[in-house]
């Protein structure tokens, strides 16, 4: 490993700690997550995960390969989400309005109060829900990680430039 290799894997950590962040952000400002958003999570925090060790110093390649795994599996999940958002395929009937479980009492007042749908759309930009952008950033973040993993710190010295005496 090298220091090019480990700044560009410490720079898509970071994206995940924003990406992260502001998914906590929404949540402070009242859009509750729903069960896939959550999903979305788990990757991210393996990547910063990831982003402590390259910190502490670890020179193993196989981190910057896990990184761009882990930001290609939200971006993977994000799609996926997002094709349940805009009805392209079915979700999950746990967190989606295409199923009703038989065995829950209709009349119990014992429900979650912030029930979010995984099919409903709670806020989008340029008519890109949150899944979306998190895809979207999500492969570039995992385009990063790859980067850092094939990266190679070019060195130059007086034999290499041809400057010798």
């Amino acid at each position: 490993m090298d220091i090019a290799s480990r700044q560009i894997g410490l720079i898509a950590s970071l994206g995940s700690v924003a990406l992260l962040g502001g998914a906590w952000l929404f949540q402070a400002l009242g859009y509750a997550p729903c069960a896939m958003c959550i999903w979305q999570r788990y990757p991210h925090a393996v990547a910063i995960g990831i982003g402590f060790f390259i910190l502490a110093g670890s020179k193993n390649k196989i981190l910057f390969f896990a990184g761009s795994m882990a930001a290609a599996t939200t971006a993977s999940i994000g799609v996926y989400h997002t094709g349940v958002e805009r009805d392209w395929w079915q979700g999950p009937t746990s967190c989606t309005g295409s199923g009703l479980d038989a065995s829950v009492d209709l009349l119990s007042t014992d429900v979650p109060i912030n029930l979010v749908m995984c099919d409903e759309v709670a806020w989008e930009f340029f008519t890109l829900s949150m899944a979306s952008w998190n895809a979207v950033f999500s492969f570039v973040l995992a385009g990063i990680w790859l980067a850092a993993a094939l990266s190679r710190q070019i060195t130059t010295n007086a034999s290499d430039t041809g400057n010798t005496p």
